[in-house]
């Protein structure tokens, strides 16, 4: 044992799965999203044991997942006080900031001064500058991309400006070169773009595929976080999936790319035979990218149930030193209109072994709490915004 309360702390955001409309839902023109709720009725009933022992359903009832008599984690939902319900809001509020000023998003694409200054810093036309899905543009654009050279720029409900590039076209450092100058384009504030994202493909016309050679270039967050604090104290934290990109690596002591929500799993079980003091964060991307914003309940369905038989695995990892916390970072209701995510609270499961079940945890007003119940555990600074539970789990 340490000092601290628990040696290790294991964060696992589920991007984009949300439990039910926020109470500022309306503003966001998401009133009735409900992402869990409509997946399940879509599926006819999930099937996520592992969760509903969690106490999944003793948040909110899911069609198909039992409600738990003794839950084995404390349990809550968390409402949203930033004013986005953005990717970046999310995980940056879940580290302990409020996020007062939104992210622009690009609607009817992005101003011809800026398309104008991206052709002549990177030397290469733009097609596209739409708001699109990345399978769909490549099916419209792909095979002009690879007659031209031009590089195809689009945008989603998200505060994101995304270049695709056929890897023989344009060799990935390129691409990456491509997105660094949008991102040193794009600080100026009149732009604010969240986050460049490189979206490398593969194939021929009618088969072209993305590749896992992602990368995305976001902004540094706002104001320090809970991660600086564990770093700049000594302690670990290990960056999995998109989590580095997103908080564009400050706090981060190791970084593991993954491929896919089953390799996300893959790398967050390999953790746990590491050494090592503080904190894992987990995003776990499919969800949002492949199914939410793709508006597919199915998919999104059976992600979940996949994404639930793998949790006895970390079970079996855990001693008494580790702590899980699963939560989301916004809704993606598949059955709601257009794209977009969507307001929702967010699930809180907070889980160790050496809980004797667990209990219901207060609502939270903001995401923040998660932060500041890390840093209570290690004995940091607290963030600005957000109250810790820890003194709650017994």
């Amino acid at each position: 044992m340490t000092n601290y309360k628990y040696k290790r702390v294991h964060l696992v955001v589920m991007d984009s799965v949300g439990i039910g409309e926020a109470p500022d839902a309306e503003k966001f023109n998401d009133l009735g999203s409900n992402t869990l709720g409509h997946i399940a009725e879509h599926m006819k009933g999930l099937k996520m044991p592992n969760m509903a022992k969690l106490g999944l359903s003793n948040i909110e009832l899911v069609q198909g997942i039992d409600k738990a008599e003794k839950p084995l984690a404390y349990w809550t939902k968390m409402a949203e006080a930033s004013v986005g319900k953005d990717t970046m809001t999310g995980h940056w509020e879940l580290m302990g900031l409020n996020i007062d000023k939104p992210f622009r998003v690009f609607p009817e694409g992005f101003s011809e001064e800026l398309i104008a200054l991206l052709e002549e810093k990177t030397g290469r036309k733009v097609i596209g500058n739409k708001p699109a899905s990345g399978t769909a543009i490549l099916e419209e654009l792909g095979e002009e991309h690879m007659k031209t050279g031009a590089i195809i720029v689009y945008t989603s409900a998200d505060p994101v400006l995304q270049i695709a590039a056929h890897e023989e076209v344009i060799p990935l450092e390129e691409l990456y070169r491509i997105c660094e100058i949008a991102r040193e384009i794009t600080l100026d504030e009149k732009y604010l773009v969240g986050r460049i994202i490189a979206r490398p493909f593969i194939g021929e016309s009618g088969a072209f595929k993305r590749t896992s050679n992602r990368h995305d270039y976001a902004l540094k967050p706002f104001d320090r976080t809970v991660m600086n604090e564990l770093k700049d104290s000594g302690l670990d934290v290990i960056a999995i999936g998109k989590i580095a990109d997103i908080f564009n690596g400050e706090g981060v002591t190791d970084s593991l790319r993954t491929n896919d929500n089953m390799d996300g799993m893959d790398k967050l079980i390999q953790t746990f035979d590491r050494e090592f003091t503080g904190l894992s964060f987990l995003n776990l991307v499919d969800f949002d990218a492949l199914f939410g914003h793709r508006r597919d309940p199915e998919g999104y369905g059976k992600a979940l149930e996949e994404f639930d038989a793998r949790l006895p695995e970390v079970f079996e990892k855990m001693t008494d030193d580790d702590l899980l916390i699963i939560t989301a970072d916004h809704g993606n209701d598949p059955v709601h209109e257009g794209t977009d995510h969507t307001r929702e609270f967010v699930p809180l499961l907070v889980y160790s072994k050496r809980f004797n079940g667990g209990e219901k945890l207060d609502i939270r007003e903001t995401f923040a709490d998660v932060g500041a119940t890390i840093a209570d555990n290690f004995k940091v600074k607290q963030p600005a915004f957000g109250t810790s539970f820890l003194n709650s789990l017994t």
